[in-house]
């Protein structure tokens, strides 16, 4: 592995960490806080999302492409009709997947939101063997167990009765947002392995595979909306309640399934999940010495202890697999 790919695939999960570290802030603050007039439509943030991220990735190739803007993505998505509709199953999953994590985020306090959704390493895990014929080694198995305790112990409330919005949840309410991440963790280890599978299958470059998924995201999106919040839509218009933290909330969004393509493409998803972990550490740091609504406990401690463990631990074990073939 060469210094520049070592670079990229560091570099990649490190900006991973800081996106999905203010993303959850951010969006957490969006869904709770008092604004007048109606609350944003999350339906309609995640077309935003999708809009800006197509923008974003049609600039990239723009910028390192010889030939004209318009010849390439004609050539390698409109002349490929096979290779773009492949990207139709992800994106679809994606696009349920964000809409869940906006109700998930509306509906649970942050400890159990952030805890819950950890199982994603898991299933991406099991994904990942099933699907892609990996073979993970004993400190790998390990490793994933160590970093679901730890994660569990730096999310454990101290005391359930001293945290004043779980009193005012419903069971309803609860169940309703356990049950989005519930099946967002399940849809985010699919839809990532079958993405990882068909970027390393193919020739194409990333940002044609994501406006190639931004582009049937979109279509879903915007299916969704119309769907759902039709009424709301005519009646308060597609930006409603939209302000400036709304808008970095969409921001974050769109840069997310950039920096995660870019993880997918030089790294894996099982550690682009151990990022999003740490991610949740810095979260609470944050938490405690700007926000001031976090009091670490020594069960945040030794559950940092135990993440940053298994995040070396998972990549101690080099010995060469070969992996099975998959139909």
């Amino acid at each position: 592995m060469t210094t520049t790919s070592i670079g990229n695939k560091y570099g990649s999960l490190g900006l991973l960490v800081l996106q999905t570290t203010t993303l959850v802030l951010t969006m957490r603050y969006s869904r709770t806080q008092q604004a007048e007039g109606p609350r944003y439509l999350a339906s309609s943030a995640v077309v935003c999302t999708e809009l800006l991220k197509i923008a974003a990735c049609t600039l990239l190739i723009f910028r390192d492409n010889s030939k004209s803007l318009s010849s390439t993505l004609w050539d390698e998505i409109v002349s490929k009709p096979l290779e773009t509709l492949k990207l139709t199953i992800p994106s679809g999953i994606y696009t349920l997947q964000n809409n869940l994590l906006y109700v998930a985020l509306s509906h649970l306090d942050a400890a159990t939101y952030q805890v819950t959704y950890q199982l994603k390493i898991l299933t991406t895990a099991l994904f990942s063997v099933s699907l892609l014929g990996k073979r993970l080694g004993n400190y790998q198995w390990l490793s994933l167990l160590i970093l679901m305790t730890g994660v569990v112990l730096v999310q454990w409330p101290s005391d359930l009765t001293l945290v004043p919005e779980l009193e005012n949840l419903s069971a309803g309410t609860q169940f309703m947002g356990l049950l989005a991440v519930l099946v967002a963790c399940f849809s985010s280890g699919f839809a990532g392995v079958y993405f990882e599978k068909i970027l390393k299958e193919s020739k194409q470059c990333v940002w044609i595979r994501n406006i190639q998924l931004g582009l049937f995201g979109l279509a879903f999106g915007l299916t969704g909306v119309f769907a759902y919040d039709g009424d709301r839509v005519l009646t308060g218009g597609f930006l409603q309640g939209y302000n400036s933290i709304t808008w970095i909330v969409v921001l974050l969004q769109a840069l997310g399934g950039l920096v995660i393509a870019a993880v997918i493409k030089y790294a894996d998803n099982i550690l682009k999940g151990f990022a999003t972990s740490i991610s949740i550490i810095l979260s609470s740091l944050i938490s405690y010495f700007w926000l001031e609504d976090f009091d670490p406990t020594r069960l945040f401690f030794l559950g940092s202890v135990l993440v940053i463990t298994a995040t070396f631990l998972y990549g101690f074990d080099q010995k060469p697999v070969v992996s099975s073939n998959v139909a």
